[in-house]
C-alpha cells in the first residue's frame, strides 16, 4: 500500500471510534443515546434536505462536509454537553489539540482541507458555518422534543438556557428560527423544560 493510502486508511479506521462516543441526546426508537457518527450523518442529511431554508447564499456541499467533520475531535476531546459550563471552559483547547492530532493522520493536503473546514465551523463566521451551527442545534432539539424532553429533564435544563443557545443563529433561517422557538415554548409549556 502506498504511503498516502496508508495514511487515509488509518484516518478512516480512527473515525470508527466515533461510533462509541455517546452524546446526551437520545435516539427516537430505542432507549439509548446517539453516538457522534449517527449525529454527524443525521446533520449531513439535514443539510442536504433543509438548505432551501437558509436565508443567505450557502454552498450546501460545504455545509455537509463541515457537519461530517465537526465532531471528529471528540475522539480525543470527548463530547462536552452544551450546558456544561465547566467542561466548556476547556473545550476549545482540548478540541484544538485533538484536531492537530487526528487531522494530522492525513496526507498533508487533506489535513489542511479537513482542518480548515473544522476550523471554519468552530469560528462560525461564514454563511456555511452559521447554517451548519443551526442544524447542529436543531437536530438534538428535535430529538429531545420528540422524546418528551428526556435529556433536558435529566439535566434540569431551563427554557432560557435552550433559547440562549439558539438565539445567535436565528438570523440564518427565518423558517428554522420559527420552528426552534415554537418547540422551546411548547416544551416549556409541557413541563419538559424548567421555567
Amino acid at each position: 500500500m502506498n504511503e498516502r493510502l496508508c495514511k487515509q486508511i488509518n484516518f478512516v479506521l480512527e473515525l470508527d471510534k466515533m461510533k462509541n462516543l455517546y452524546r446526551q441526546t437520545y435516539v427516537l426508537h430505542e432507549d439509548r443515546k446517539e453516538n457522534d457518527a449517527e449525529h454527524s450523518w443525521h446533520l449531513a442529511v439535514m443539510a442536504l434536505l433543509l438548505s432551501e431554508y437558509a436565508d443567505k447564499e450557502i454552498d450546501t456541499v460545504k455545509v455537509m462536509k463541515m457537519v461530517l467533520l465537526h465532531d471528529i475531535v471528540e475522539i480525543d476531546a470527548g463530547d462536552t454537553y452544551c450546558y456544561d459550563s465547566e467542561g466548556n471552559s476547556t473545550k476549545a483547547e482540548r478540541e484544538e489539540n485533538a484536531a492537530q492530532r487526528i487531522f494530522g493522520l492525513l496526507p498533508h493536503d487533506q489535513k489542511d482541507i479537513f482542518y480548515g473546514l473544522w476550523r471554519e465551523f468552530e469560528d462560525c463566521k461564514t454563511n456555511e458555518a452559521r447554517f451548519a451551527a443551526v442544524l447542529d442545534r436543531l437536530q438534538p432539539l428535535m430529538l429531545n422534543y420528540t422524546k418528551k424532553g428526556i435529556s433536558w429533564k435529566e439535566h434540569d435544563i431551563y427554557k432560557e438556557q435552550v433559547m440562549n443557545r439558539n438565539k445567535d443563529y436565528f438570523g440564518e433561517s427565518e423558517e428554522l428560527a420559527k420552528l426552534i422557538k415554537s418547540v422551546i415554548v411548547d416544551a416549556a409549556s409541557k413541563g419538559w423544560l424548567k421555567i
